[in-house]
């Protein structure tokens, strides 16, 4: 059975592999994409969603634009790691179909409405429409939401701030909302997503496939994976954060996994938008997410592969 999904996305690089991915893949069937802010301003993360979806040959699908902004605090964009336009590396098709007139919270809404099946929302950047959803419509997001698997966040680590991953870090009350709304969540947080690295050879591998978005993503992942050389992180590749989101809906053996309490730190000077994972239960919250801490990289790199070569003609 077919995993339907909304993707709510921020391309950048990875974002656009999990779009890629989402395609590929005969076991999801995506429903709409919806767009924030986040790697790059809020125009040229709708831009880049739908110029990917061009590539792809999915004009089909319905994209919708979402909030300008976080709910709190300023936008904070990251263009130093994907680029002045949020997905440089590679020149892109412009779109050739229309936005949605709708904001992304009512798509997202029409799409629950219509669907005779449950819904997994899938967010790759900062929870600012998710959050807007659950607020304005909670009773379909209960009603019609199977799930929220997420990328954001870490257990003990940050790419951001010492403590704080981008995402959770670029709108951290949209965050909160999320965690306490009470629906099942998934997370994929730098824990896995570090594990989850692509080599230099295996994005020549890349480029050596025979289709348009095999060199696409040649050209993008050669970009993405020069921010990840400062030799700070320690890196042997770079990491594919949110592809890891659609592997696990894909084939989740390819994951450990341990289930737990996740919340989020708005207050602290130091950790506003830190996730702060229960590990071993020491409250009485319940464990209101199941969290990706192991990854098989030999088969997550393998299905990347297979779902690019699936666009040959």
């Amino acid at each position: 059975m077919t995993k339907k999904i909304i993707l709510d996305c921020d391309p950048g690089h990875d974002d656009a592999l999990a779009l890629t991915m989402a395609i590929a893949s005969p076991k999801i069937e995506l429903l709409a994409v919806t767009t924030s802010a986040g790697n790059q301003t809020p125009d040229k993360t709708l831009n880049n969603a739908m110029r990917m979806l061009t590539l792809l040959h999915r004009e089909d699908v319905p994209v919708a634009q979402g909030n300008q902004t976080p709910l709190v605090k300023p936008l904070e964009t990251a263009p130093e790691v994907h680029g002045k336009t949020g997905l440089d590396g590679a020149d892109l098709p412009d779109p050739d179909f229309a936005v949605q007139d709708i904001p992304a919270i009512d798509l997202m809404a029409k799409v629950l409405r219509k669907s005779k099946d449950k819904v997994t929302l899938v967010v790759t950047g900062p929870m600012t429409n998710a959050a807007l959803f659950l607020r304005v419509y909670p009773d379909l997001a209960k009603e019609k939401i199977e799930q929220i698997v997420f990328m954001g966040g870490a257990m003990g680590l940050g790419n951001w701030r010492p403590s704080v991953e981008f995402n959770i870090f670029v709108d951290p009350e949209a965050a909160k909302i999320v965690m306490n709304f009470g629906i099942p969540l998934v997370m994929a947080p730098l824990n896995v997503t570090h594990q989850a690295q692509i080599m230099k050879d295996e994005i020549v591998k890349i480029g050596e496939i025979d289709n348009p978005v095999g060199k696409a993503f040649y050209g993008l992942l050669n970009f993405f994976e020069q921010y990840h050389e400062n030799p700070k992180w320690g890196f042997k590749g770079a990491p594919l954060h949110d592809p890891c989101t659609i592997a696990w809906l894909i084939d989740p053996t390819m994951f450990k996994t341990d289930k737990m309490n996740v919340d989020v730190e708005t207050q602290g000077d130091l950790t506003r938008g830190e996730t702060v994972c229960d590990y071993y239960m020491l409250t009485d919250k319940p464990k209101n997410t199941e969290v990706l801490l192991g990854i098989d990289r030999e088969r997550f790199i393998d299905l990347i592969m297979e779902s690019i070569k699936s666009f040959s003609d």
